[in-house]
């Protein structure tokens, strides 16, 4: 009807399908036992869910009308790149090196394995190829650079955090020698695309890859990727351990007591990569996305001995500028007294050693 449609930019369509309610199928994976088990789905442990259609809506309506996002300080560089070292990634070693791709994809080697969490090469974070948000940087590591890739851990079903294109160039390139490690509900999608090599986790469930300990945590999120699935599969974060070292990767969160509990139950990674953008406005954002501020306080509940700053600086996604997440994150951290070194932000591209004592 015309004079009532709000039109959204390309980039902001595919948000519909994930955020708009829709009835449940029931949940298959149901266990009466486990609280965050429901019979329509899964919940946090706090039981709080994400706002939902019409706050979705509300924030629309508030970011056309105030011209939201702005775009970026001219001549400010919204995230740098350097060469990867090809060399020291193909390499055969045992450092336990993370090396920071784009968004929330790094390059975990841990174990002598390497690992890739939540990887995503595509121009878009959507459903299709022509709409939904496109990136603004060139991935750190090429896809055809890439050394061999042992596993993949995925945290949730969205579509900057679980790319189909992405999976399908992986499991053409490196076959039945890769592993996907998902959570509990996502084993049937990687069915559907030909790929056995899975498997599915539930918040605290293991698993093993010759040295390598994987462990699926709960954090406060959700999951939908169609308008009928609205959590119907589980999100999560990977603690990976071997040989003595300890990496945490929290994908997507807002801020909730899981990250003490984590850390009561595993003890203090070596590296947690937590996510420092996608925050604005907060009064849509905070249940599933931490501010810089909270990122500071994740890293403290963990007792991580250093963090890593991701989830910006790729995909435009909320209210902030794409330059505003390093800004609002090195102000924290100085507020918080917490040392660079120990909390620090990668250039696309770029590695760093941890854990070493």
């Amino acid at each position: 009807m015309p004079g009532i449609a709000i039109p959204l930019r390309p980039s902001l369509w595919f948000f519909v399908a994930l955020i708009l309610s829709a009835c449940g199928h029931g949940d298959p994976y149901y266990d009466a036992d486990k609280p965050h088990h429901t019979l329509e789905g899964f919940r946090n442990t706090t039981q709080l869910a994400p706002n939902g259609g019409r706050h979705f809506w509300r924030w629309q309506w508030e970011r056309r009308i105030e011209g939201l996002p702005k775009p970026p300080v001219a001549g400010y560089p919204v995230v740098a790149s350097v060469a990867p070292d090809l060399n020291f990634l193909q390499r055969k070693h045992e450092q336990p090196t993370v090396t920071w791709v784009n968004h929330s994809t790094l390059l975990v080697r841990l174990g002598g394995l390497n690992i890739l969490t939540d990887p995503i090469w595509s121009e878009r974070a959507s459903p299709v190829g022509f709409l939904g948000p496109k990136r603004h940087a060139a991935p750190g590591i090429a896809f055809d650079a890439l050394p061999r890739i042992d596993a993949v851990v995925v945290s949730h079903n969205h579509y900057d955090h679980l790319d189909a294109d992405t999976v399908d160039r992986l499991h053409a390139r490196f076959g039945e020698a890769l592993r996907f490690y998902v959570p509990l509900g996502l084993k049937p999608w990687f069915a559907e695309r030909g790929i056995d090599q899975v498997s599915e986790l539930d918040w605290w469930d293991e698993a093993r890859l010759g040295p390598l300990r994987l462990v699926f945590t709960p954090v406060q999120h959700w999951s939908q990727r169609t308008l009928w699935n609205r959590n119907e599969t589980l999100w999560g974060g990977w603690w990976l351990e071997a040989d003595g070292k300890r990496f945490f990767f929290a994908g997507d969160t807002g801020y909730s007591d899981d990250f003490k509990t984590i850390h009561s139950r595993l003890g203090s990674p070596h590296l947690a990569a937590i996510p420092v953008g996608t925050y604005e406005p907060r009064w849509f954002m905070a249940r599933h996305h931490v501010a810089p501020d909270e990122a500071i306080r994740i890293h403290q509940d963990l007792g991580a001995r250093q963090s890593l700053g991701i989830h910006w600086g790729t995909f435009e996604l909320s209210d902030e500028s794409l330059d505003r997440p390093p800004q609002d994150f090195l102000a924290a951290r100085t507020a918080a007294e917490v040392a660079p070194e120990a909390f620090f932000l990668l250039r696309h591209g770029e590695s760093r050693r941890f854990g070493q004592d």
